[in-house]
């Protein structure tokens, strides 16, 4: 939307229908995409709905809202119009042409649709190299398809006797898009090798991994930052749609002490772009390799088993093993627990919280503790000076509680496996 750093705000004019709005009512998925605007640095000045039985194929909703809001925006001020559905590349074209064909403006009326709004909060919050680049992936496969409806691509070589090369333009462009694609899907396989590697260092070190997942602004950074330890970097937090964006992971301690790394996720939103969702796949199969989930849900929120399902949905196309997860219940101050109706379609563990409360935490600690699938013994060794490779293998693959040199030996204390108890079982103490 380019409102990055303006004094004023944009003022934009929304428009939904009712069969783009499914699962959703026409009201929640409008107030949704109002929130929306309002990540993107916008304000929403006026609302356009229509009840329609299917899209118009040149300007996805009847000629006479398209009139009705070329009428508006000069009364409202309007500099953008943003439609809930997803606009092909001939709807955007004459969307553009329309709104934009009336001299009395003095500015040009931007038209987007949903899918290229996220997009574009996804550009303004990424901030890590991959986020970046995931996010310019994703830009480039929405454009691709909608060379005709984008402006500048749409207007060159454009009239009569000039569509040869008008063609030849898109064509062009077309091309240079594709190579654009090829570069960043080069650059973000040399990234996820490094992801990779790091992932392989946890496993290696079997410190076990806890993923957050939810509808965005469900509250999983605050949970990250109450459950993190206490020296580490706190995740932002800001009361709004996608205000976190790239992965942070943390280090974090259960009541035994026994180490565990606690990962936040980008949040989800329904009718999340396809072309987005595969762009940030390898990072959101990160989740995959997680020995615990904890589906974080707001629990205040009147649509509480559409973004229950919108979640579930995008880790089962991920391949994601939902047995993992364990449902957290956020937000329940502000809630009756008693009196809240939770859908049957919710099944497994359900554990009811908010993340202000340090009781309330202490309650999701002993559960992580309990499901998180090996438990580690606090072992006390003494080991040899002449048996060093067996000091060297625990020292690079455990971080020890403490560490004494001997006259007989090192005397130390780690967390075990079973497996490795066993093994190092002739240096306990």
């Amino acid at each position: 939307m380019d409102i990055i750093n303006d004094v004023k705000k944009e003022r934009v004019i929304i428009v939904g229908t009712d069969i783009g709005a499914y699962p959703h009512s026409l009201d929640s998925s409008l107030a949704e995409l109002e929130e929306l605007v309002k990540a993107d640095g916008a304000e929403v000045v006026g609302v356009v709905t229509q009840n329609i039985d299917k899209y118009s194929p040149k300007l996805l909703i009847g000629s006479g809202k398209v009139d009705e809001i070329k009428d508006m925006i000069p009364k409202l001020e309007a500099n953008a119009v943003v439609f809930n559905d997803e606009l092909s590349g001939v709807q955007l074209r004459n969307l553009d042409d329309i709104f934009n064909d009336n001299k009395k403006f003095d500015r040009e009326i931007k038209v987007l649709d949903r899918t290229n709004l996220i997009l574009d909060i996804f550009a303004l919050r990424a901030s890590t190299y991959e986020g970046k680049l995931q996010v310019q992936l994703a830009q480039l496969n929405y454009q691709l398809p909608r060379l005709l409806g984008i402006d500048g691509w749409s207007r060159t070589g454009g009239g009569i006797g000039t569509r040869g090369p008008g063609e030849q333009i898109i064509e062009t462009d077309r091309r240079r898009l594709l190579r654009e694609i090829d570069t960043i899907r080069r650059k973000l396989k040399r990234v996820q090798k490094n992801r990779e590697l790091t992932r392989s260092r946890r496993i290696d070190n079997k410190i076990p991994i806890v993923s957050l997942v939810g509808y965005t602004n469900a509250g999983k950074s605050t949970l990250l930052n109450r459950l993190k330890v206490s020296d580490a970097k706190e995740v932002y937090v800001k009361n709004m749609l996608f205000a976190t964006l790239d992965p942070n992971s943390r280090r974090a301690k259960l009541p035994s002490g026994r180490e565990y790394i606690i990962s936040d996720t980008v949040g989800f939103v329904s009718k999340l772009p396809t072309k987005l969702v595969e762009a940030f796949k390898s990072t959101l199969e990160e989740i995959k390799y997680s020995d615990l989930i904890l589906h974080v849900i707001d629990a205040s929120s009147e649509d509480m088993d559409i973004q229950y399902s919108t979640t579930m949905k995008i880790l089962k196309d991920l391949d994601i093993d939902t047995e993992k997860v364990i449902n957290v219940f956020n937000k329940s101050d502000k809630i009756d627990v008693m009196e809240t109706l939770i859908s049957p379609k919710i099944g497994g563990e359900k554990i009811f919280l908010s993340a202000k409360f340090d009781e309330d935490l202490s309650e999701l600690l002993d559960v992580i503790e309990k499901k998180l699938p090996e438990k580690l013994s606090r072992v006390e060794l003494l080991i040899d000076y002449n048996d060093s490779n067996v000091l060297s293998e625990i020292l690079d693959n455990h971080k020890y509680e403490s560490l004494e040199y001997l006259n007989d030996g090192v005397k130390l204390v780690v967390f075990l496996t079973s497996e490795e108890f066993n093994k190092f079982k002739r240096y306990v103490v």
